[in-house]
């Protein structure tokens, strides 16, 4: 789940669900090879556009879909006026176009995901900079912050940037300082946009690694539903904090996630929530195909579709449900659903399952090319 959140920020990274290694690496063995299969053999047409391999001269041929090495990393759907105002920002080095941008984004969730995104690009240029011997990565976000100090876009930006250079390195000495700092930058931002619940987002993760009691979690997840009840990057920040690999059991989370579901407003994508919470309660090694046919599991696909069949057109957080859909809509062999989810979130790859891989680009591309095989 962390992995979702944070490559939501841009090549990340991050990642709040630890995918254990044998799991990743015998379905990766497992998926790679039935998609090499699959992607000789599909011809079928995606869009009314031919799914041959090869055009003239030997080159890739128009397929409809895009090819792998043009699949975008870093955002789970499109934001053309994100990657804008990031390549810009990455040009020029002047924060201001990303300024403008956040105090133009009045949605929540989308002001959620554009300050994960954005932190995460300043988190991701300084991780860089500093593996070349140079501390002077994510100027921009430091300028912005010493410009502005009482801009509340530039404040919640910086709050989440110190969280994903914290979650980089667990294992770091600093990592509790720089979580508590980031804990205060939180706080400045809140008063400075007291009805954004972005800020106490960010402090869900912070919860976490800092371990908050469940009172004192409860209390924090209190202030974010009180700005937006059904706000489904916030529950996706906390789902995490209710699992076994945290401060929870598989029964907490469920909990957490069929509650949340139960009381989803029209047009909301909570119904989604069981299905994020059961992948991060797979099994390390899973020995039994039928798992995915089963009760429970097709009882989280068939809600998650549902959520994405009814949610507000636009709502900037379904390509998550519909990547997750992808993977589990494959592993049951509900190869033309799994499809349809092909055609929606095609292009992109910065959600989970695929950012729990080594190479997410890829791990989707499998995914895809059975799909549309099996279609």
């Amino acid at each position: 789940m962390e992995a979702l959140l944070l490559l939501i920020a841009l090549t990340t990274i991050f990642g709040v669900v630890v995918v254990p290694a044998i799991r990743r690496h015998r379905e990766r063995q497992a998926f790679e090879r039935a998609a090499a299969t699959a992607d000789a053999q599909t011809t079928r047409p995606v869009h009314g556009v031919s799914m041959s391999k090869e055009g003239e001269g030997g080159a890739p041929a128009t397929t409809g879909l895009v090819p792998v090495d043009q699949l975008d990393v870093r955002l789970p759907g499109p934001d053309p006026e994100l990657v804008a105002a990031l390549d810009e920002v990455r040009r020029t080095q002047n924060w201001r176009p990303v300024g403008q941008l956040l105090a133009l984004t009045e949605d929540h969730e989308l002001r959620w995901q554009r300050v994960q995104s954005l932190a995460g690009a300043g988190a991701v240029e300084l991780a860089r900079s500093r593996a070349a011997g140079d501390t002077s990565g994510a100027t921009w976000l430091r300028s912005w912050r010493a410009d502005e100090p009482n801009d509340a876009g530039g404040t919640q930006v910086y709050a989440q940037f110190l969280v994903w250079q914290a979650m980089a390195d667990p294992s770091s000495a600093d990592h509790r300082i720089i979580l508590e700092e980031a804990r205060t930058v939180c706080a400045e931002a809140a008063k400075l946009a007291p009805e954004d619940p972005t800020p106490y987002i960010t402090e869900l993760f912070i919860a976490r690694g800092l371990s908050y009691r469940p009172a004192d979690f409860e209390a924090l997840w209190a202030n974010v539903t009180q700005r937006d009840p059904a706000h489904m990057g916030a529950h996706l920040a906390a789902l995490p904090y209710w699992s076994e690999k945290w401060h929870g059991s598989r029964k907490q989370a469920d909990a957490f996630a069929r509650g949340a579901a139960a009381s989803a407003p029209e047009g909301s994508l909570l119904a989604a929530l069981p299905l994020f919470a059961v992948y991060d309660h797979l099994p390390d090694v899973q020995l039994s195909p039928g798992m995915y046919t089963g009760a429970v599991v097709s009882d989280a696909i068939e809600a998650a579709q549902f959520a994405v069949n009814t949610v507000r057109s636009g709502h900037p957080v379904e390509p998550h449900v519909r990547h997750l859909l992808l993977c589990f809509l494959v592993r049951a062999e509900r190869y033309p659903e799994a499809a349809e989810q092909v055609r929606a979130v095609d292009g992109y790859v910065g959600a989970i399952p695929w950012v729990d891989g080594e190479n997410p680009a890829r791990e989707y591309a499998a995914y895809r090319a059975m799909a549309i095989a099996g279609e």
